[in-house]
């Protein structure tokens, strides 16, 4: 049996409402596995919050089936590590290549669109378009509902986070890491 797996493309600032309701979408559907009802809302507003610098910066992706977008996510070469927690002075720094990771960022997928291999296609695209601007390694910090796809796509855990959300919440997450060039840390 093949699955279709719909096409993938950069992002356009055109496709920010769309992408903010799949985010949002994403968000309460998936996270009441994993976190409670006050963690899943605020994290539906504070998280799945998109970051127009990533679709400005033309490294954001999207899968769209049938005139909607299903899949979202993308890397950055600033400092930026996730949405949630606010702003830091040094986010928009740009990082530097030889010495610093680049970031994995916003990654959602529609509820009835999971374990389709569309997280994994954008990752990919995340991981060749980062390594082509001199990157050796990856970073991210996860929500829950994503640690099992990052550790499928060789991401290794390095400690367990919480991020506070600016209305005061506390959401569990993971910092994850992954060299650029360790095709082995793949699993099929």
């Amino acid at each position: 049996m093949t699955t279709y797996t719909p096409p993938q493309r950069t992002a356009t600032l055109a496709d920010a409402p769309a992408i903010a309701a799949l985010m949002r979408a994403s968000v309460l559907e998936l996270f009441p596995r994993f976190y409670d009802e006050r963690q899943t809302l605020s994290a539906a507003e504070h998280i799945a919050s998109l970051d127009l610098r990533l679709i400005e910066d033309g490294t954001y992706f999207v899968h769209e089936a049938d005139g909607e977008i299903v899949a979202c996510g993308g890397w950055s070469r600033r400092n930026r590590t996730h949405a949630g927690a606010g702003d830091a002075a040094d986010d928009d720094r740009p990082l530097d290549p030889a010495t610093e990771p680049a970031r994995v960022r916003a990654m959602f997928v529609r509820g009835d669109w999971t374990r389709r291999g569309l997280g994994r296609a954008i990752l990919e695209s995340c991981r060749l378009a980062a390594k082509a601007e001199g990157f050796s390694s990856l970073t991210l910090t996860a929500t829950l509902p994503g640690v099992p796809l990052y550790l499928s796509f060789g991401f290794t855990e390095v400690e367990r986070v919480t991020v506070t959300t600016p209305d005061g919440v506390d959401v569990p997450g993971a910092v994850m890491t992954r060299d650029i060039d360790d095709p082995d840390s793949i699993e099929a």
